[in-house]
């Protein structure tokens, strides 16, 4: 890291010099002299930072991008990532607890195991607890205060990192308005499900703000035995405050302070079924989960400041820190017997089984229930500038930015015993503070990147270079010292630096048809504390497609090919692991796939006066190990042969919404398709104990717009009622959500 420290003073520097070369050029096109900008609207300074430009521009991308809009987040209401995700091909999720509080989600074949290998980002920010330390994102922002969503993969989505190999995800949060506005989203459901979204904001030329909160409470859809919660609570709160200078000013300036926070309490637990008991029961949760619960509390803290010294020329900083704290509070043996072993091999463990079910009394404190408690800090600055400029026939629309980047995970974890005493766990012994895990996980980054779009003609040509350098410490204070002062300390430290060069290239038939392509190097960091033999994870990765866009018809066709050389796999709890945080060699892995996606209006086609939309998107994708090894990694153990399938991966996914639109109201059915998909690495047919059955699920949506401030809507999700499992991780079968209905009213005013 050291040898950096000059980039940190002549980067600066650069941008600072930056405005004067601008000012000199010669005057720009049209009688634009290259003076100062005059945004339309303050309140908009700040969507630079969207990864794909937005609504009018994400169709311009030479590359794969989506972006879902504040209105089609609103058509289906969705408050769950997972849902409002598996309508963009290329993106693979795995549904966890019914909700979309905790998401696994992967792109093009990287797995989807805590999202930890996809970057992800909130207003254009690393938003993941610690996204280099300690990647896996047992936080996510609440997704039903989201404005937008955008998705981007391939050579084009280079400039964020330091996850390249998938693509990135960026949450765009409610934006202040351009003058006073206010709305309130009111939804009341089954098991007692409460929910709000509500803000307030305005703007003057030189000041805006903005409140929101968002509120989930809900008694959950599982049934714990002998009775007791199973439901979340979750509070968000967010406000934004803006100054800036007049529209006349000389050179615009503005900043932004963002501040946020989000308290969640669950009762839920990392405990499954048997097959047997699922196939009987698949709501229900055994007696030993009584204890389980997960606290989690989140703050966001940002900084943001905007100058466009000339129409071409925007530069951004921006100072981040997120605090995060977590305590999974939940089951991890039973008699000395992992819970795993327990439910995936009942015949073998009939006791154990017994007391998880609470069938019998054990009053040895056989169940031990581990206190995940951990802190997280991430924190950094993040300079960007975005440079238009033209040289003879040559466009060029230059992007550079900069990261300065550190974080932090804090392990302070120990487990406890509980008696089973008539179905009901009881007299708890405490663990030693500290005895099960006590160390330090940290990272220092320093990331840069430059990315010049030429157009010249038809023709577009992206190429682009980003630099990451990462320093990792592990600072271990050993199981007997939870006062920290050193009688056992163990220090490991290791580093890597990886240059990701990548290029993609468009061609513009005409007005409609678009093809392109890229290739670009991913990367994923190791971690910290990782030995010798630890490599990075790294890859080239292929695209080939092409986008149309006509008056009622879209579509779009991608194939993609990423060829690894070193895959890794990272032991954590929710893959049944120790929880270690170490990472594993998976070797070379080959990824093959296609995404395709297809919009109509049958409605317009055919002169109506109401629209049919209708959307199909699909994605196959086929991964596989290229070499044979034996491991002791969880996800993967004991042993991979070359051309077994990665585990979690559908080969088949497919979405499909169809709507019917008319003045006041409209009606929107979404059909969701998930194939087979093995839960261990395996080739040709999928024994029954490994497989996560296909699946087809149903959701359906209805919007009545009442009067002009005041809509109604009611929303029902897994129509047929479709029972069906999601995952055999870490401890046995999970179910997804069953039929849940909601309805509610939307009020606006200003909007």
């Amino acid at each position: 890291m050291k040898s950096w420290i000059r980039t940190l003073w002549t980067i600066p520097l650069a941008l600072a010099l930056l405005p004067v070369a601008v000012r000199a050029e010669e005057p720009a096109p049209d009688g634009d002299a290259g003076g100062a900008a005059k945004p339309v609207d303050g309140s908009r300074v700040f969507d630079s930072l969207v990864v794909t430009g937005g609504a009018e521009l994400v169709e311009l991308i030479p590359g794969s991008a989506t972006f879902i809009g504040s209105d089609e987040l609103e058509r289906h209401d969705y408050s769950d990532l997972h849902r409002i995700l598996s309508q963009v091909p290329g993106v693979n999720v795995q549904d966890e607890e019914g909700f979309g509080l905790r998401p696994n989600i992967g792109m093009r074949g990287t797995g989807v195991e805590r999202s930890a290998k996809i970057t992800l980002l909130e207003d254009g920010v690393l938003i993941a607890p610690a996204p280099y330390a300690a990647p896996a994102a047992y936080y996510v922002p609440t997704a039903g205060r989201m404005d937008a969503l955008e998705v981007r993969k391939g050579s084009s989505s280079i400039a964020q990192g330091p996850y390249t190999n998938g693509g990135v995800i960026n949450l765009v949060s409610r934006g202040i308005p351009d003058s006073f506005a206010s709305d309130v989203n009111l939804a009341l459901g089954e098991y007692q499900t409460r929910r709000l979204n509500a803000d307030v904001g305005s703007s003057s030329e030189r000041f805006g703000w903005l409140l929101q909160t968002y509120r989930l409470e809900s008694d959950g859809f599982k049934e714990l035995d002998g009775g007791g919660p199973t439901g979340v609570e979750l509070q968000d709160y967010l406000g934004k405050f803006r100054v800036g200078t007049s529209s006349d000013a000389n050179v615009y300036q503005a900043a932004e302070l963002k501040l946020s926070r989000t308290d969640q309490f669950g009762d839920e637990t990392y405990l499954g079924l048997t097959r047997d008991d699922f196939a009987l029961t698949p709501f229900r949760r055994y007696a030993a989960s009584q204890r389980d619960f997960i606290d989690t509390e989140h703050e966001q803290y940002q900084l943001r400041y905007f100058v466009q010294p000339t129409s071409r020329l925007r530069l951004t900083a921006t100072a981040y820190r997120n605090d995060f704290f977590r305590n999974w509070h939940k089951g991890q043996s039973v008699g000395g017997v992992g819970l795993s072993s327990v439910v995936d091999t009942p015949e073998l463990y009939p006791h154990e089984l017994a007391i998880l079910r609470g069938e019998v009394d054990d009053l040895t404190g056989a169940i031990k229930i581990r206190n995940n408690r951990r802190d997280y800090l991430a924190e950094g600055i993040d300079l960007m500038g975005e440079l238009d400029a033209r040289s003879g026939a040559v466009d060029h629309a230059l992007q550079f930015g900069l990261r300065v980047h550190s974080d932090q995970e804090d392990r302070f974890q120990e487990e406890d015993a509980w008696n089973v005493i008539g179905g009901v766990l009881r007299d708890e012994t405490l663990g030693a503070p500290g005895s099960q895990s006590n160390r330090i996980n940290s990272a220092d980054a320093v990331a840069y990147f430059v990315r010049d779009e030429i157009r010249l003609g038809r023709w577009t040509l992206t190429p682009g270079l980003r630099v990451e350098e990462i320093d990792f410490e592990r600072i271990d204070f050993g199981s007997t010292d939870p006062g920290r002062v050193g009688t056992e300390l163990n220090v490991r430290t290791n580093g890597t630096r990886e240059l990701l060069p990548g290029v993609g290239v468009g061609y513009r038939v005409n007005g409609q048809w678009m093809l392109f392509g890229g290739v670009h190097r991913g990367f994923s960091p190791p971690g910290p504390g990782q030995s010798d033999e630890v490599d990075n994870e790294t890859s080239i990765n292929h695209e080939l497609g092409f986008n149309f866009r006509g008056r009622r018809l879209g579509a779009r066709l991608v194939g993609f090919w990423s060829d690894y050389d070193n895959l890794l796999g990272r032991d954590t709890l929710s893959v049944g692991g120790e929880g270690t945080g170490d990472a594993f060699n998976g070797g070379a892995v080959e990824v093959r796939g296609l995404e395709a996606q297809l919009d109509y209006d049958f409605g317009r086609a055919a002169g109506l006066e109401a629209s049919i939309p209708v959307r199909i998107s699909y994605t196959h994708t086929g991964a596989e190990f290229r070499s044979s090894f034996e491991t002791s990694f969880a996800d993967w153990a004991p042993e991979v042969r070359r051309g077994d399938e990665l585990p979690y991966i559908p080969e088949h996914q497919l979405n499909a919404t169809a709507g019917y639109v008319q003045e006041r109201w409209a009606s929107y059915l979404t059909v969701s398709y998930t194939g087979d998909t093995r839960t261990v690495p395996g080739s040709g047919p999928i024994p029954a104990t490994t497989l996560v059955e296909d699946r087809l699920t149903a959701d359906l949506s209805i919007d009545f717009q009442a009067w002009e401030r005041l809509a109604l809507f009611a929303q029902i999700r897994n129509v047929t009622d479709e029972v069906y499992l999601v995952a055999r991780r870490p401890h046995g079968a999970r179910p997804g959500s069953p039929r849940m209905a909601l309805a509610g009213l939307k009020w606006s005013m200003g909007r």
